[in-house]
């Protein structure tokens, strides 16, 4: 194969396979008595190995390390890896496309999200406030990171459906403007981890969502008093959840 074949069958550019070679990612074949290069299927599978870790969001130096691993193993078992990740990729595509058909059928009026967690949304009532809409938002998030799960979805759909809950929600929003020792935030935190049901703690990990990073840009994502009182609130239903 030539530089142009082996860029195609694998699904990068040529300038990518000189990139590589010239980084010492993917050694130099032999060349022909023309001066092309010529590419067997040793370096097509290096190549599409490359290609995967990097889709991985392995930097270069990374991938470099676990090609050094994998230097004495034999074709056959990387081939198996690779056919294991290009099945786990179609299994995502295909979940993808079942809920975009789904999407579709919906005339795009619906979320594109799994029944369990469209059924919860579905409950919560009609309410402007933004602090509501926060809240909405984050499980779509946690859901997209795989934070989520039907257990949950199905044990807040109490608290979703609780006319009290939008009070609190606008008590929220109150502290907008507050500060991070605002007297408010103690009570509120206690009220909000009161209104929430005993199922919801039994669904809740003990560590709280295995999703790195989330717990934080939830926090981000309000005001120095909002976000106190969510920290609180967080922080109370995993020591909930332990007891």
């Amino acid at each position: 194969m030539r530089i142009g074949e082996i860029a195609a069958l694998v699904g990068v550019t040529t300038r990518a396979v000189r990139h590589y070679h010239h980084v010492g990612l993917l050694p130099e074949p032999r060349r022909l008595a023309n001066g092309y290069r010529a590419y067997t299927v040793r370096d097509a599978v290096l190549l599409a190995r490359i290609r995967r870790l990097t889709e991985l969001g392995l930097s270069l130096d990374e991938v470099r390390d676990v090609l050094a691993d994998d230097a004495g193993r034999e074709l056959a078992d990387v081939l198996e890896e690779l056919d294991a990740d290009l099945a786990r990729q179609e299994a995502a595509l295909r979940e993808r496309r079942e809920r975009l058909a789904a999407l579709r059928e919906a005339g795009g009026d619906a979320e594109a999200v799994p029944p369990a967690l469209a059924a919860l949304l579905a409950r919560a009532p009609a309410t402007a406030s933004p602090t509501a809409a926060k809240d909405r938002e984050h499980l779509l998030l946690l859901d997209t990171v795989g934070g989520g799960g039907a257990e949950l979805y199905a044990a807040l759909g109490a608290l979703a459906a609780d006319p009290a809950v939008l009070g609190l929600y606008e008590r929220l929003d109150e502290l907008a403007d507050a500060p991070a020792d605002d007297p408010r935030i103690g009570p509120l935190a206690a009220e909000l981890i009161a209104a929430v049901p005993a199922e919801v703690f039994a669904a809740i990990p003990a560590e709280g969502p295995a999703v790195p990073g989330f717990k934080e840009a939830l926090l981000a994502d309000f005001e120095p008093a909002q976000a106190e009182v969510v920290r609180l609130v967080m922080d109370g239903m995993i020591e909930r959840g332990r007891a």
